[in-house]
């Protein structure tokens, strides 16, 4: 990570949320941090830093452009944004879409363009 400190958006602190609440196998509704039986720490993150090792190591690798943003990396200069739902996402090699159901809908819509254009040219 990161060496300079700086205040987190408010993008990345609802992405972490997010990850904790939903993902890590750590955090517990009722209890919070179950191996610091306390608070989750990351809820209440408000500047980069120290970060939590379990969610450092196991769950910020889920979201690669949060944990690219974190870190710092140039790779963020390399994110797409997915022209079926918008969402940015770090691409793997020249991939196009952020997911397998957004190829499936862009495929869709292309061929749906596609065979407009073959019907207008063989409709005179």
């Amino acid at each position: 990570m990161s060496t300079d400190s700086r205040e987190l958006t408010r993008r990345e602190r609802t992405a972490i949320c997010r990850l904790v609440t939903g993902i890590c196998a750590n955090y517990d509704p009722e209890y919070g941090c179950l191996p610091l039986d306390c608070e989750c720490y990351m809820l209440n993150k408000w500047w980069t830093g120290a970060y939590c090792k379990y969610f450092q190591t196991a769950v910020l690798p889920l979201d690669t452009v949060l944990e690219a943003d974190l870190a710092g990396n140039p790779a963020v200069l390399s994110r797409k944004t997915c022209p079926v739902c918008g969402a940015a996402y770090l691409p793997v090699t020249s991939q196009t879409y952020c997911s397998e159901a957004c190829r499936r809908k862009g495929k869709r819509e292309a061929d749906r363009r596609r065979q407009q254009r073959h019907r207008r040219r063989n409709k005179g």
